[in-house]
């Protein structure tokens, strides 16, 4: 693959059609805010707004402003969705947002069993802090952090975990462990940590990175288990076959990540070679693209359709790995998923802006659906732009 051909791909995919697309269908310019209940052809379906992406959407938004051009436009649309969700802030001390918010940002649902809307909060909250310069948002950042670990550490948190992976069977599991928190909370504190030091929030990353190294991992398997007992030990019956490899995939590069940033080689090392692991494991060998998930690695049953994020994260994970460690498997995992991608999700062949994000096996396009996704497209397109950048500028060719 030759990286100027393959950078302009990927400007075109970022500047000529998601971010037009969003701001012009999905911004909410008069409250703040993301109207992510869209369709395809931009209407909007209901004028909901999901806590989750409104975080997430300011630390799109701000990274962009960062990274890519500096337009005043998105640093604002940052700053708007702030107040907006701020503005929505639940009374308590230990109160989670609601999952669910009017336009005008009033509650439509209680407060969340889970943690996730807040962590994801905190997330943009921090990046807005380092594209603007005002470190406010950073120390409201780390207060979420503190609030979302006193929560996750009762015995009694988010007790309908299982049903959310639409995977397993969905018994009630109070207090599990779940790898999709250890990975939000290293992707979010590793980036909190590369604009300033914290000894609280090392110890909180130190203790997320160990227990994917060791305790999510499954030596049976060669693979990461999803969730475990509140103590940290593997569940028995169904949930101990529980393998969600998106999850895992997703994982693994945001743990090489924070490798390359401690300058840990044999971490970055141990997080390739199960990165690869599970991508072969996950891989579709009759239509392409990996699974989702296992709801029992034992019996070899898999959840069979196919969402583009987790496409998305082999393809940051591969390129990470290609630059870091020039290993060939990284190269050709890269190379299959990208020529998969490009001919199974882009919407423009159909007439239509913006991705396919969820489908069938197969990614039969559907003419409707029922949400924009603003967060896992937008983050592939930049992280993986600035990885081809830094590789042209090492005076790389090709891949």
């Amino acid at each position: 693959m030759e990286l100027e051909q393959l950078q302009k791909q990927y400007k075109q995919d970022l500047f000529d059609d998601c971010i037009p697309f969003l701001d012009k269908y999905v911004v909410d310019r008069v409250y703040g805010g993301f109207l992510c209940n869209t369709d395809r052809d931009g209407s909007h379906l209901s004028e909901r707004k999901e806590t989750w992406f409104e975080g997430r959407g300011i630390w799109v938004y701000s990274f962009l402003y960062r990274n890519f051009g500096g337009s005043k436009e998105h640093l604002e649309l940052a700053r708007k969705t702030m107040e907006f969700i701020l503005g929505a802030r639940p009374e308590g001390a230990d109160t989670l947002w609601p999952d669910r918010l009017t336009r005008e940002g009033k509650p439509l649902s209680p407060p969340s069993e889970s943690i996730y809307g807040d962590m994801f909060i905190a997330e943009g909250l921090a990046e807005f802090a380092w594209a603007s310069g005002d470190m406010r948002p950073w120390e409201e950042a780390k207060r979420l952090i503190q609030k979302c670990l006193r929560v996750y550490d009762r015995p009694g948190y988010a007790p309908d975990v299982v049903a959310s992976y639409r995977c397993p069977k969905p018994v009630r599991f109070p207090g599990a462990r779940s790898q999709g928190v250890a990975m939000v909370l290293i992707r979010v504190i590793k980036q909190m940590l590369e604009h300033r030091a914290d000894p609280e929030l090392q110890r909180v990353v130190d203790d997320a990175v160990d227990a994917v190294l060791s305790r999510f991992y499954n030596p049976d398997y060669g693979l990461n288990n999803e969730l475990l007992n509140h103590d940290f030990t593997r569940p028995t019956g169904d949930l101990a076959r529980f393998i969600y490899t998106g999850h895992a995939i997703e994982t693994l590069w945001m743990l090489a990540d924070e490798a390359v940033r401690r300058g840990d080689r044999q971490m970055l090392e141990t997080a390739a070679a199960r990165f690869r692991r599970h991508v072969e494991v996950a891989w579709d060998d009759v239509y392409g693209g990996v699974f989702r998930g296992s709801s029992d690695i034992e019996q070899n049953q898999w959840v069979l359709d196919k969402v583009l994020w987790e496409q998305e994260e082999v393809l940051i994970g591969a390129l990470l790995f290609w630059e870091h460690l020039r290993a060939p498997w990284a190269r050709d995992i890269f190379e299959k998923t990208y020529d998969y991608v490009q001919e199974h999700y882009p919407l423009r062949k159909y007439g239509f802006g913006y991705w396919i994000t969820s489908a069938d096996r197969k990614v039969t396009f559907e003419k409707h659906f029922d949400r924009i996704e603003n967060y896992h497209h937008p983050r592939h397109l930049m992280l993986n732009l600035l990885a081809i950048k830094r590789l042209i500028a090492k005076g790389e060719k090709s891949l």
